[in-house]
Parts: structure tokens; C-alpha cells; sequence
């Protein structure tokens, strides 16, 4: 028996050394992607070590937690360790199919939230709740019936690509919002203050039908602001249900909600340290005792405590209202508890963003200064300052508190940058100038340094323009600016809906400003001018004096062209010399015009004055603030014109609501001249219509129009009766003349012909063909103008950025007018409301890579006789 003992202690004893041996090297096989130096770093066992089953055992458990193979052997190669290692695939591509209504990048973040995304290893367990994730996100956008799919498609070197097929099916509307509890308001009241909606006429267009639990969420935090706004301090909202029709296509929303009753303010008391006057926080307290409680009151007067106290150096001063009810007499009791903390002081002032613009053009916006003490009003107007430059798409400020003080911070402005000019060609479009061809460097902020600098050549169907400017905004550290301009300018009005003449035009001009204050600012302007006008043959007779004649040709009285008519309606010739015509004299023809009494070429010198005040939150396409300029523009004494303009325009933004703002805007004009000139220069005169002015109506056609283009009566003094048939034929009459009015009431004066003018002493005229030489032309202008208008601007669906686009439904209105219309000329008035023009219509501009993108379809709702009206207008590629 002993014998038997010993023996099975001896194999035992071989058996455990069999097991257990030291590990001369280490051995890994199988691996493709995952590094030798995972597999060892995971690995508990080292060469030397001696080793058991068990701790076998505990290597492979700890390879598993790794996570990146699907199964590990442990075998034994004499005294090797071979490791035997199968790695789990990795995900090569992950496609995404039929998804629309979610964009492909937020679909690829809730994977990886879920631990899907291509490069990580791949784990069959994590399908299921990838498909829940995705139906999750479907569901928060209404889609009930979404369904997603995943199909594994393998792939070499242990790769699988992943195709998830998305079946979105239709969104499910909102059939009806139930509010349950309320007494003290209606359901369409309060289901009013909803951004869902049932679905209705609209719900195609804005989709306000779809189901969004965000967007509910949101709702019923303004149904609860809408309840504690009106006192209803213990207002709640007990529960929101969310149902739906069996075939998933309809969604029942119901939201219950316990009102409560109406609490008063019993009083309002201060708590903690006010740091300043205690009667300047109470002036910005807006609730007092005996008010309804409203907790918007409550919340904006704790803005208005903190701004207080953040411009007194406290940047980081907390004030809380605190209510404390009392359920039994229904009154509650504020107190605003104020924590000033410490003073803080401004450390550094940093920027970031500005890729193009130097700091010192940021800098010298600042109204905060380094070292001073931290005022929130100052921090914030130098992020206005900076908005209003126009370089910047979007400006934002940050205040960091500097590591290891309690009193300091740096102010953070980051800015994000626009273009500013233009350099290059542009080609472009416009409806009344036609193709437009530039050639120009325009900048506004000339290689960073804030300063205008620009070179430009610009030529389109009516005008050619050579133009160098520049123009330094802080010439002087204070902010006076300086510039000067060389231009030449060659225009042919007769394309551009103005009666016919042409203008070259060159000069120079310097200018200065001087700011009153951070919003005000007052300039001048001298400048030189050379102005060469060329009439044409359909030029008015405003212009010059018209019609044409030909000195030539004599006259005939009207007595004798009466019985020359008798003559010809008898049938009787009557042979040369039967009716003898004379030489006409100047005072004869019709009134000399402005070129006939001035010349055509004027030099002149003038002077400019201007101030502008401007509290507009950007320098393009503002939507907040308000901006006046008053100019006052004189040809200056001992040049060849003698005139002066007084201009105003001015605007106003309000905002309606979150989205929407009322624009108000009016542009006033007068102009007169002084002196030795007796009328204001025609080309000097004020125009309205189309963009910048009244939309719906053709540019520059509203307002007076010069004189018809006539031409003067003439008739054959001749008349050889060759073959005795009483008829005259061409070849028969000869000797033509004009004929001199003597009565306009006489017989064959014309009185009776709208189309002929008899002024006694003069040439008698008649109108011939069309009124207008060419499309639509003869608007002449005049020397007062009034227009304005209002705007709604509201922001398109759809789309996220709205910074470089505007669009807007507007009423314009306005006319010119003259206070000394000519006898001839139509569509002249003096200063009239009724003859104001009135437009309503949609209008849409687009600041884009290719330059400014304007249009508008406007309805005219009242015009005059002669005004011409155009539906739609656009404009393409031209200076901004």
C-alpha cells in the first residue's frame, strides 16, 4: 500500500512539472493589423518567468479585455509561448444609404457615439443598439416609420465595410396640440405661442407640422415663461403625451399643465453688497410692491443690475432674484441678492481671426483700454466699433479671468473676416447699365491697414469711368481721416432712361473728417471740375434750343399759308413767286435752352459739409441702429456754375420680433442755383426710381420729363400744275418755308390740332412721330426729391447663415418734383403728396463671392400718367 502511495505522489509530482515550465521566449502568431508590442504590453507573462496553467489562463483573459481579437490559443513550443491570435475585423468604409432628411454627417456622429466609425474595431454586439441610435434620431424628427438595416460585407486583410440602408419613410404630421387645465386662457392662445403647429395651409412651405422634440421641448419652456410672466408663480407643467394614429402617420400631442393662482409683489428688498448707490440699482429694478409677478421683469432687471455693475469695473458680479412665496395671503416677496466680487482690471486685450487686418487697425476701435478698469459698456461698444468697419463678418468678445489674480482678465475679441474690396475683373449684369466690365483694385482694407486705396476702370453700356481714390481713416491718431480722388467720367444718359446728351467730366477733390463723437462725425470736401456736356440731335429743348432749323429757309406768315391751304383744297397751283417768303430772325425760334444760354463747357470749384450719425450694428446689410446724413454740396462764386444741393437720407431698424425687423428709411433733395445762374444745370437734377429709390417703377423714369421733341411746320410756297390735274405731286411743289404764327385763334393756327403750337411771333411747331426718341427715354428730373419707405425683414427657411443675405417685403414712395417746371415739359409738378408714387413688393440682395446680387418683384399701387412701372429688377456684379 505504501508503495502504491509513493508511485502516484511521483507522477503527480511529474504531471505538475509538466505543466508548469520557464518561459524561454515568447512567440505570436496570426496578427495582420494590431502591433506585436499591443499583443506584449497586454501580456502579463515575461520571457524568464516560470509559469503555470493558471496563469495561462489569466494571460488569455487579459488579451480578451484588449478587445481587438476574437479568440486567443495559448500553446506551447518546448519553452516557447506561442500565442495563436485571431484578430477581429476593423471597419474599412462605413456607407450610409436613403438618408434625406438628416444630413450624412450628423447620422456619422451619433455612430460614433456608439463606437462606430471607420478604423475601430469591429463588434457584431453593438448593431443592435447602433439600429436603436439611428431610429432614435428619426424619431426626434417625427419619422415613426424609419427603419435602418446593416448589412457587414467583408472586405481583405480582416476588413469589413458596414452599409447601413435607411428607410425613412414619410414624417408624421401633427393632426392636434391639446392643452389640458387651462382656465384663464384659451387653448388657441396658448397653442399660438408654439413653434410646432397642426398642419395647415402653410405647413408645406415652413414645415411648423413636423415633429421635433427639441423644438417641443422649447415650446413648452415658452409655455411656462408665458404663465410665470402673468404671475402664476406655481404654474407646472404636470405632463406632455406624445400619441399616434395606428398607420404612424399622424401625431396627437397633449400637454397637462396645473395654472395656479396670481401671486402680488409684496415688496422688494436687497441683499448682500450693492457696491454702488443703492437708489441707481433700485432706478433699474423693474418690478415694484403691489404688481403682478413676472418673472421676465425680475430676469431683465437682474441684466440690467449686472451690466450696471459690470460697467463699474465688477466684470464678474452675479445678482439673483429671489421669490419667497406666501400661499396664503398669494403674495411673494423679491429679494435681488447682489455679489459684486472683486473690481477687475483689464490685463491684455487680445485678437484672433485677423488673418488680413494688422492689430493696430483693430486696436485703435477700442474703447476699453489696457490697465483701466473692466467696464461692460466699453467692452462691448468696441465690438460694435468693430462690426461697423465692414471687414468683419462676425465679431464676438470674451472675457477670461488671468491665471493666479482674482482681479484681473483679458479681453478676447474674435473676429471673423469678410472681404472688404474687390481686385481684378468683374463682369457683371445690370438691368439698365447692361453688361458691366471693370477692371479694378478697390479695397477698403488695403492690406490690413484699414486705409481705402483703389484704382478702378469700369465701363458699361451708358458710362465709362476712370477713378483712383484714397482714403485714410485716422490720418491723425484722434481719428481725423484724410483723402483725395482723380476721376474721369464719360456718360451717355440717353442710355439710361434720361433724355438724350452726354457728359465728360474730370476733376480732383481732397477731403477731411473730424469726429464729434464715437458715433457722430463731420467732413469736408474741395474739389475741382472740368464738365464738357454734348447735346444731340433728340436733346430737349431744356438742353438746347430745339427743333433744328435750317437758315436757309425762310417764312411765310400765317394769313398767307391760309390761303395757300385754300388754293390747295380748290385745286388752284399757284406759280413762284406768288407767295414770297422772308428770313427769319432768332427771336422767332423757341426759347434759347441752357447750353444756348450758359455754354457747354463749365469749370467750376466745390465745396462740400457733411454729418453723419450712425449707431448701426455693421457697415453691410444692418439690421439694428439707426444712421442720418445731412450734406450741404456749393459750386463756390467765380466758377461757371453758381448752384448748391441740400441732401438728407436717413434710416431707423426696430425690431418686431426675434426674426423680424422694421426698416424706415427717407431721402430728401433740394437744389437751386445762386448768382449769375438763373436755373438750376439740367445735369445736376435729382432722379427717382428703381433700386436704391422706388422699386416697380423703370430707373430714373419717375418725375418730370422734358418737352416732346417737335419740329417745325413747314409748306411748299411753289406749285406748278404740270399735268393740269389739280392734284400737287412732289415733282410739282417746291420752295419750301416755315410759317410765322399771328393769331393762335385764327383759322389753320393749329389751335384746333394738339399735335401744333401757335405762339404769336414765333415759328409755328407740331409734333412728329413719337413722343419719346427711343425706349422709354425723356425723363429729365428736377431739383426736389422725396422718397422713402418701409421694410420688413425677415429671415428664408432653410438656411443657416444669414450674415451676407438680406431679404425684405417692402413699401417704397416718392417722386421728383420742380418748382419751376417749363412750359412744354410733362409729368412736371410742384411739391405734392397726391402725386407721390407708392410701390409694395419682395426684395432680395446677396453679398456673394461674385459680388452684390440684388432683386426685387414689386406691384406699383399708385403712379401717374406718364410713369413707367417694371414688375421685376435685378442687378449683378456692380459696386456695392
Amino acid at each position: 500500500m505504501r508503495f502504491f502511495c509513493c508511485l502516484l505522489a511521483f507522477f503527480l509530482s511529474v504531471a505538475a512539472q509538466a505543466q508548469s515550465f520557464r518561459v524561454s521566449d515568447i512567440r505570436v502568431e496570426g496578427l495582420q493589423r494590431v502591433s506585436a508590442g499591443t499583443v506584449f504590453s497586454a501580456l502579463p507573462i515575461r520571457v524568464g518567468d516560470t509559469i503555470t496553467q493558471s496563469d495561462i489562463q489569466s494571460a488569455t483573459r487579459e488579451l480578451f479585455k484588449v478587445g481587438y481579437f476574437s479568440d486567443v490559443a495559448v500553446k506551447r513550443d518546448g519553452d516557447v509561448l506561442v500565442l495563436v491570435i485571431k484578430e477581429r475585423p476593423a471597419i474599412n468604409k462605413i456607407e450610409l444609404e436613403g438618408n434625406k432628411a438628416i444630413k450624412t454627417e450628423n447620422l456619422m456622429d451619433s455612430l460614433k457615439d456608439n463606437n462606430l466609425s471607420e478604423g475601430q474595431i469591429f463588434q457584431r454586439a453593438t448593431l443592435e443598439g447602433i439600429t436603436q441610435a439611428l431610429q432614435r434620431e428619426y424619431v426626434n424628427q417625427g419619422r415613426y416609420g424609419a427603419s435602418v438595416k446593416i448589412e457587414i460585407e467583408e472586405m481583405p486583410r480582416n476588413q469589413v465595410k458596414v452599409l447601413v440602408k435607411i428607410d425613412e419613410g414619410s414624417p408624421s404630421r401633427i393632426k392636434q396640440i391639446n392643452i389640458v387645465g387651462n382656465q384663464a386662457y384659451s387653448d388657441e392662445e396658448l397653442v399660438d405661442l408654439f413653434e410646432l403647429k397642426s398642419t395647415g395651409m402653410w405647413s408645406w412651405l415652413n414645415g411648423n407640422d413636423k415633429y421635433n422634440r427639441e423644438k417641443l421641448k422649447g415650446d413648452l419652456e415658452r409655455l411656462e415663461s408665458w404663465y410665470l410672466d402673468r404671475g402664476y408663480l406655481k404654474f407646472k407643467i404636470d405632463s406632455s403625451q406624445i400619441s399616434l394614429s395606428p398607420d404612424k402617420s399622424k401625431i396627437f400631442i397633449t400637454v397637462n399643465i396645473t395654472e395656479g393662482d396670481i401671486y402680488k409683489i409684496s415688496g422688494v428688498d436687497l441683499a448682500g453688497d450693492p457696491a454702488i448707490d443703492e437708489r441707481i440699482i433700485r432706478a433699474m429694478i423693474l418690478m415694484r410692491e403691489g404688481q403682478t409677478f413676472s418673472q421676465i421683469l425680475m430676469t431683465t432687471s437682474e441684466e440690467y443690475i449686472t451690466k450696471r455693475l459690470g460697467n463699474e469695473g465688477y466684470t464678474f458680479a452675479k445678482v439673483e432674484g429671489m421669490p419667497e412665496r406666501n400661499d396664503e395671503e398669494k403674495t411673494v416677496k423679491i429679494t435681488f441678492f447682489i455679489d459684486p466680487g472683486k473690481r477687475a482690471y483689464v490685463n491684455r486685450i487680445n485678437f484672433r481671426g485677423n488673418t488680413k487686418t494688422v492689430d493696430e487697425v483693430l486696436r485703435r476701435e477700442m474703447r476699453q483700454m489696457e490697465g483701466g478698469s473692466a467696464s461692460t459698456a466699453q467692452i462691448e461698444h468696441s465690438k460694435v466699433r468693430l462690426e461697423r468697419l465692414g471687414f468683419f463678418k462676425e465679431v464676438k468678445v470674451e472675457n477670461k479671468e488671468v491665471p493666479g489674480t482674482s482681479d484681473q482678465i483679458d479681453v478676447e475679441y474674435t473676429v471673423e473676416e469678410q472681404p472688404s474690396g474687390s481686385m481684378g475683373l468683374q463682369i457683371g449684369y445690370a438691368q439698365y447699365s447692361g453688361l458691366l466690365f471693370s477692371a479694378s483694385i478697390q479695397q477698403n482694407n488695403w492690406f490690413g491697414t484699414g486705409k481705402q486705396v483703389g484704382f478702378s476702370f469700369s465701363k458699361n453700356r451708358y458710362q465709362t469711368a476712370y477713378n483712383f481714390n484714397y482714403n485714410d481713416p485716422y490720418f491723425t491718431p484722434d481719428g481725423v481721416s484724410r483723402g483725395f480722388s482723380v476721376y474721369y467720367t464719360s456718360s451717355d444718359y440717353g442710355e439710361y432712361n434720361i433724355t438724350p446728351y452726354s457728359t465728360n467730366v474730370y476733376g480732383a477733390k481732397v477731403n477731411f473728417g473730424y469726429p464729434i463723437s464715437d458715433i457722430q462725425r463731420i467732413g469736408f470736401d474741395f474739389g475741382l471740375r472740368s464738365l464738357e456736356v454734348v447735346p444731340t440731335r433728340y436733346s430737349s429743348q431744356e438742353i438746347i434750343r430745339s427743333p433744328v432749323w435750317d437758315e436757309s429757309v425762310g417764312y411765310i406768315s400765317q394769313s398767307d399759308n391760309y390761303t395757300l391751304l385754300e388754293k390747295y383744297a380748290a385745286g388752284y397751283d399757284f406759280p413762284s413767286g406768288t407767295y414770297e417768303s422772308q428770313a427769319f430772325t432768332e427771336d422767332m425760334l423757341n426759347a434759347p435752352g441752357f447750353i444756348d444760354l450758359y455754354g457747354d463747357t463749365f469749370n467750376d470749384a466745390q465745396f462740400s459739409v457733411y454729418w453723419l450719425r450712425s449707431t448701426l450694428n455693421r457697415g453691410i446689410l444692418a439690421n439694428r441702429g439707426a444712421s442720418q446724413n445731412l450734406s450741404l454740396e456749393v459750386s463756390l462764386p467765380g466758377g461757371d456754375l453758381e448752384y448748391y444741393k441740400i441732401n438728407y437720407s436717413g434710416q431707423l431698424f426696430v425690431p418686431l420680433t426675434r426674426a423680424l425687423t422694421l426698416r424706415l428709411h427717407t431721402r430728401l433733395g433740394y437744389a437751386a442755383a445762386y448768382g449769375d445762374l438763373n436755373e438750376l444745370p439740367f445735369f445736376e437734377n435729382y432722379y427717382a426710381g428703381g433700386f436704391g429709390s422706388v422699386r416697380g417703377f423703370e430707373r430714373n423714369t419717375l418725375g418730370p420729363r422734358s418737352t416732346p421733341q417737335r419740329t417745325y411746320v413747314t409748306t411748299a410756297t411753289t406749285w406748278d400744275d404740270i399735268n393740269v390735274d389739280g392734284i400737287a405731286q412732289q415733282n410739282e411743289i417746291s420752295d419750301m418755308a416755315y410759317v410765322l404764327c399771328e393769331d393762335p385763334d385764327a383759322p389753320g393756327s393749329g389751335s384746333s390740332n394738339a399735335a401744333q403750337v401757335c405762339e404769336p411771333g414765333k415759328l409755328m411747331t407740331e409734333i412728329t412721330g413719337n413722343t419719346y426718341i427711343g425706349r422709354n427715354r425723356g425723363a429729365f428730373g428736377g431739383n426736389v426729391l422725396i422718397q422713402g419707405g418701409a421694410e420688413v425683414l425677415f429671415p428664408l427657411p432653410f438656411i443657416k447663415d444669414q450674415r451676407s443675405l438680406q431679404t425684405t417685403f417692402f413699401v417704397d414712395a416718392g417722386n421728383v418734383f420742380d418748382t419751376s417746371c417749363g412750359a412744354g415739359q410733362l409729368n412736371c409738378y410742384d411739391i405734392a403728396a397726391e402725386r407721390l408714387n407708392v410701390s409694395v413688393g419682395f426684395g432680395l440682395t446677396w453679398i456673394s463671392a461674385f459680388g452684390p446680387m440684388t432683386f426685387s418683384i414689386a406691384e406699383p399701387i399708385r403712379e401717374n400718367e406718364y410713369d413707367r412701372s417694371e414688375v421685376f429688377q435685378f442687378s449683378l456684379g456692380q459696386t456695392f
